[in-house]
């Protein structure tokens, strides 16, 4: 199996580490639809763990076109950035949207999935 996520290390704080994803990806053409902050979600639950947000984008143009080829794949949408601690270092995180191919025999889903992908590596690269 093809490496589902692409990830990097950043010396930037979470928050700044997240401010510089959302506007990279608007950028290069995407929507902030949302950020999860799942440290504070799992707090409230009494379950304390380091920073992590998740940050959900969205390119209108390459959803719809996923979304008409294969409806289904609306399972994997929105794409989504992570930043996170582990091990006392910050990593900004994305899922490779090329991991679709291995659930869909289409050319234009693929095709379609390797644009974002390099969007997607573009963004967490510029806001490295």
């Amino acid at each position: 199996m093809k490496d589902f996520i692409y990830a990097v290390e950043t010396h930037k704080t979470v928050a700044d580490a997240v401010s510089a994803i959302e506007d990279e990806a608007v950028k290069n053409g995407f929507k902030i639809l949302h950020i999860h902050n799942f440290d504070d979600i799992l707090a409230s639950k009494g379950f304390k763990m380091e920073a992590y947000k998740s940050v959900e984008i969205c390119n209108a143009k390459a959803a719809y076109g996923i979304l008409t080829e294969n409806a289904d794949i609306g399972l994997l949408l929105p794409c989504k950035i992570n930043v996170y601690i582990r091990d006392g270092k910050t990593y900004i995180a994305g899922l490779r949207p090329t991991i679709i191919g291995q659930f869909v025999d289409s050319a234009e889903v693929n095709r379609i999935a390797d644009e974002v992908e390099k969007a997607i590596i573009n963004i967490i690269d510029s806001a490295r």
